[in-house]
């Protein structure tokens, strides 16, 4: 395309924006409202799986060796354990730790009525994992290895968080389909509206041998901006909102501070603003050309 041909039909994508000002407007506020969901999903989502990340960090398996187990050979399970991909860090509590750890819940003194650690046979390694959904796999191998004794684990804790996690990923990608399709249906309809007036205009184009790449490609620009303009809005917005309520409730719930721990507004739209853009574009551009391809028959 030369550059006098792209710049009219950029010129024709904005001045029929403006034509069709009130459909256009309609189809810009149906795109922020279904992309301003979307972002208040995404950030909410965010957040709930920052959460259920955060309890992932904190599950972990306890191994128990066999007794008369030296601390070198000890040392050298940790390093075999430490080598899976599963695994996040392992960390090796010896007896006399467990010892000292068992004690801090009693009385000053309490460990003087013992002659003898009575934990000695208690040293073990604490593995927590990457991804709690591996721990099965991770138990089975670790209980091959020779000198361990027992494992605590627990089967509800890793099945309940890999639950979430499943339901989540579904969850999303149902709420994104349902956004995407109603935002492309009124993309559509606002192109078809503007193929209708402009009609008589696309004939004599076509008569004097327009081609349909450039009959087409001021709607498409029309569908690119339109998703454009309904992108950048609800960003804003929710940008405005998200610090205003992260705020809010660390200000009125500061009890629920170490529970509730929100990710930065710049965490969040680090990756918000380039996909809820791209899915605005996306929109504009799916629509306005599957519907010139359909009504484009001159």
């Amino acid at each position: 395309m030369r550059i006098s041909a792209f710049f009219y039909t950029l010129w024709q994508g904005i001045r029929s924006i403006f034509r069709n000002k009130w459909f256009s407007l309609a189809s810009i506020a149906t795109i922020s409202a279904c992309l301003f969901l979307f972002g208040l999903f995404y950030a909410v989502l965010m957040n709930f799986q920052h959460v259920i990340k955060t309890a992932e960090e904190g599950v972990s398996i306890s191994v128990y060796f066999e007794e008369g187990i030296t601390e070198e050979q000890i040392i050298v399970i940790q390093d075999q354990i430490q080598k899976r991909t599963e695994v996040s860090k392992a960390i090796y509590v010896s007896a006399d730790e467990a010892w000292e750890n068992f004690s801090k819940d009693f009385p000053e003194g309490f460990k003087d009525g013992f002659r003898e650690n009575p934990l000695k046979n208690s040293a073990k390694l604490d593995v927590y994992l990457n991804d709690v959904s591996q721990q099965s796999s991770l138990v089975t191998y670790t209980s091959s290895i020779e000198g361990v004794r027992d494992i605590n684990y627990s089967d509800i804790t890793a099945e309940t968080l890999s639950g979430f996690n499943v339901l989540i990923g579904y969850v999303s990608l149902g709420i994104i389909f349902i956004l995407l399709a109603v935002s492309i249906f009124l993309i559509s309809n606002t192109v078809t509206i503007g193929i209708s007036v402009r009609k008589e205009e696309i004939m004599i184009m076509k008569y004097i041998g327009a081609t349909d790449f450039f009959v087409r490609s001021p709607f498409v620009i029309e569908g690119i901006l339109i998703g454009i303009f309904g992108s950048l809005l609800p960003l804003g917005i929710i940008f405005i909102i998200y610090e205003r309520v992260v705020e809010y409730i660390g200000i009125r719930f500061s009890i629920l501070s170490n529970i509730l721990q929100f990710l930065p507004a710049e965490t969040i739209f680090r990756d918000l603003t380039p996909i809820t853009i791209g899915i605005g574009v996306g929109i504009g551009f799916l629509g306005s050309y599957s519907t010139v391809r359909k009504h484009l028959r001159v």
